[in-house]
């Protein structure tokens, strides 16, 4: 029998067959010990075939997935995290303020996504909690990434009208993503109220979200949308690739760096870089580019060419 994972606890495993049927199973006893390096083998969104073993479901067999998206195992350094597997797009929910999403961990998801073939939407929220300074940075956080080829929307998602995010999410299967705290949980509940998740007011304290979402989950929308619900991210170090190809993942180098004096420029110490230029001449975000040189170097040791 066949079927898609729709939840995932860590241990045991939701599936939804071609039927409509869920089903609760288990992973195969020698499934782990198969060639995968990720802490998750199997993940919200993978295809799978089941067969009955006793008394319970288990899961015998893994489709190939069209794409996924991972980071860096938090406790297990030299292991993967698959976050969800076959989505059509990734929603990154942006927030300023209560709490802080910085542009590194933007970057760095949208590296990721790109890499791996997820298109992403970037949704600024919490527009009504931000001052006068913090509305000119968001205004031109959203230009900079509309200008680099990013499909951008900002909203209160308590307040606001959502149709424009549901034009964009139907018919896909759409992976909602971002800081503990930024509007994960709203947002969902907005689309459809029936679902109820839990959402919680942010620590006035530290500023930052706590964890509502425990485990990936997707739902089954009434307008025709898909959506996986997953945990939030503190952070998201990338894995997999290889320093030479990072700039091959920021959209606004790509026609600039064929004008580099060096074929395998990577845009850091050389003579006659091009990208170095359009940094210097405002062409490239400084910031952004601060981000890329902060990816190539503080993380190159992790970095590998091979994909599982």
């Amino acid at each position: 029998m066949k079927g898609k994972v729709v939840k995932s606890t860590g241990k045991h495993y939701t599936i939804k067959t071609s039927d409509g049927k869920l089903i609760k199973c288990f992973l195969k006893g020698n499934f782990r010990i198969k060639d995968i390096r990720s802490t998750n083998p199997v993940v919200v969104g993978d295809n799978v075939v089941l067969k009955k073993e006793s008394d319970r479901w288990v899961i015998v067999e893994l489709d190939e997935r069209k794409n996924y998206i991972i980071r860096k195992s938090v406790k297990l350094s030299k292991q993967i995290h698959v976050i969800a597997a076959n989505i059509d797009q990734a929603i990154l929910i942006i927030t300023l303020k209560s709490p802080i999403t910085s542009t590194g961990f933007i970057d760095r998801f949208l590296v990721a996504a790109k890499a791996y073939g997820v298109e992403v939407i970037l949704c600024f929220n919490k527009l009504d909690l931000l001052d006068d300074e913090l509305q000119v940075k968001q205004k031109s956080l959203q230009k900079m990434y509309e200008n680099i080829g990013y499909s951008c929307i900002s909203t209160s998602l308590i307040k606001d009208d959502i149709s424009a995010i549901k034009s964009f999410m139907q018919g896909k299967v759409n992976i909602i993503s971002g800081h503990s705290g930024v509007g994960k949980s709203t947002l969902i509940n907005k689309l459809q109220s029936d679902l109820n998740l839990n959402t919680v007011e942010i620590s006035k304290v530290h500023q930052q979200g706590q964890h509502t979402t425990t485990f990936s989950e997707l739902y089954d929308l009434d307008f025709g949308a898909s959506v996986i619900d997953t945990p939030g991210i503190k952070g998201f170090g990338l894995v997999e690739f290889s320093v030479n190809e990072i700039g091959n993942y920021f959209p606004e180098f790509i026609s600039l760096k064929q004008d580099c004096k060096f074929y395998n420029c990577i845009h850091k110490d050389e003579p006659d870089c091009a990208i170095k230029f359009a940094v210097e001449n405002n062409v490239v975000d400084k910031n952004r580019y601060k981000n890329y040189l902060s990816m190539i170097v503080s993380e190159s040791n992790n970095f590998r060419t091979n994909k599982y």
